[in-house]
């Protein structure tokens, strides 16, 4: 089953429109204290299984081939001389012990936690890729053309290495496990027969991938206890938006069977502006799909339903990215940087520098740098009050800087220092902005999906026209549905086609005053 896209989601009919929290009755007293308590502990930042799975790979690659090539330049250099082929059969050996460790399934976590098992099957892998050469040798009538003495060697010595390569990561993976950093925070949705079911499955995972929070459950009858398997029932779904905007939630689990389609579209409605993977479990559905059609949780099939966007290589890739980019353009803006400075001083008292709070990725507020473009005794530090055109509190250096963005360039110290801003993200709106006197929340259902990504200095709605004052809802709208364009679609060319595309749709913004 593919994962719903927002889009498609916010346009399903079948789902009626989420209701205020106002008209919702507050949780029970035990269940308020449980989501203190759960908020309240610190969760240390998750490490990718991916990620490290990556990084795995590439040092064992690493080290098959520095392991090849020392002995050849030990053995074969000082005693024959120089000969190319050898190259070329380290990096072929090397690539094809990675294809076939690969099929063994030896770059998992549970693998790298149980060194012993997994190097039996290295073993065996190391050794077949070594068959592979010698049959190729025998086939092609090539005896004589490589070392036995170096193959050898290279055999010995290649899986000595990486006997101790894997002993110290079982070493380093245990106390990634042990502190929570290679753990999934998960909460299951439905605390019925089928969430009892689930849970138990969950416990019963060797490999200590998830660590289950609790449940949440809209029912409040017989049919959702307020423990299940020992879990507490920590609200409803509502609750659950708060609390993943409140400590880490990696993954939500629907325990509802599949026929329950109705109720699924109205949870997923509330629950897709959080940057989390959400899954649908499948263990007790009697209508089976094929086996390439799941994922798993441990051994617990799932359906996808929605994925976290820019997850895994991604959020390395972009943040090298920003930082990178973000640097050489603080060194190239410098002079930029130096003259707004001085004609913000010289134009009026005051700093030159403010700082303004925002809302930033997965809601959290952030204070993003700008320069200053008001009288210093009429800064608006919450964005209480839209600027418009002919706005008397705006300067005259002001004008120009906020109509060029130039205004907006220090916030690339929030992306190079500080980390919570990214080159190219949906603008970080004000707190307290409004379009048409009315909250953006309350204007564009599903507001606050935008923020399942890092907010940037520029983005897809803003190179198309839609920055500047929101005075009406079709202004939002439009940048709303531009921000999930983004996220649904993003790549590093993105990003990069924005940022070439940025100075050049400055010239044609009429929107900023």
């Amino acid at each position: 089953m593919a994962a719903f896209s927002a889009r498609r989601l916010r346009q399903v009919e079948a789902a009626p429109p989420a209701p205020r929290r106002a008209q919702e009755p507050s949780p029970p007293r035990d269940e308020l204290e449980n989501l203190r308590r759960l908020a309240a502990e610190p969760a240390v930042p998750a490490m990718s299984r991916v990620v490290i799975a990556g990084i795995v790979r590439t040092v064992e690659t690493s080290l098959i081939t520095i392991s090849g090539m020392a002995l050849y330049y030990l053995y074969i250099v000082r005693n024959v001389g120089a000969q190319p082929g050898y190259f070329a059969v380290t990096i072929g050996v090397a690539a094809l012990s990675m294809a076939i460790f690969q099929s063994l399934h030896v770059f998992s976590v549970a693998a790298f936690r149980s060194p012993a098992r997994a190097l039996l099957r290295i073993a065996g892998g190391w050794t077949l890729a070594f068959l592979v050469v010698f049959a190729a040798m025998f086939f092609l009538k090539l005896d004589g053309v490589l070392s036995r003495v170096w193959m050898a060697g290279w055999f010995a010595v290649g899986f000595v290495t990486l006997t101790i390569e894997r002993a110290a990561l079982a070493r380093v993976v245990r106390l990634l496990v042990r502190a929570g950093r290679l753990q999934q925070r998960a909460v299951i949705v439905g605390g019925g027969a089928i969430g009892a079911g689930l849970l138990r499955e969950l416990v019963k995972n060797e490999e200590g991938e998830v660590d289950l929070l609790g449940v949440f459950d809209d029912r409040s009858d017989e049919r959702s206890p307020d423990t299940v398997e020992g879990y507490p029932k920590l609200g409803n779904v509502d609750d659950l938006v708060d609390f993943a905007r409140t400590t880490r939630v990696d993954l939500i689990i629907f325990a509802l069977p599949i026929t329950a389609e109705q109720r699924i579209l109205q949870m997923l409605r509330k629950l897709w502006v959080l940057p989390t993977d959400i899954r649908l479990a499948a263990h007790a559905n009697r209508l089976k799909f094929q086996p390439r059609s799941y994922s798993y949780v441990g051994k617990v099939p799932v359906l996808d339903l929605l994925d976290k966007p820019i997850a895994d290589w991604d959020i390395i890739i972009k943040l090298a990215f920003d930082k990178v980019v973000g640097a050489l353009a603080l060194i190239a803006l410098s002079p930029i940087f130096a003259a707004t400075a001085l004609a913000i001083k010289l134009d009026s008292p005051g700093p030159v520098l403010f700082k303004q709070k925002r809302y930033g990725f997965n809601n959290e507020l952030v204070e993003v740098f700008k320069f200053r473009s008001m009288r210093a005794d009429k800064l608006d530090h919450a964005a209480a009050k839209l600027v418009t055109r002919g706005d008397p509190r705006v300067t005259r250096v002001g004008r120009f800087i906020r109509k060029a963005s130039i205004d907006e360039l220090p916030q690339l110290i929030n992306v190079v220092f500080k980390g919570d801003l990214s080159l190219v993200g949906p603008r970080p709106h004000a707190i307290h902005a409004k379009a048409a006197d009315r909250q953006y929340d309350e204007v564009v259902d599903g507001y606050f999906a935008r923020h399942r990504v890092k907010p940037g200095i520029t983005g897809w709605a803003q190179v198309n026209g839609w920055r500047g004052e929101t005075d009406t809802q079709e202004k939002i709208q439009q940048r709303v549905e531009h921000d999930l364009y983004y996220i649904e679609n993003w790549s590093i060319l993105f990003d990069l086609y924005i940022l070439a595309i940025t100075p050049i749709s400055l010239l044609k913004t009429q929107n900023a005053y």
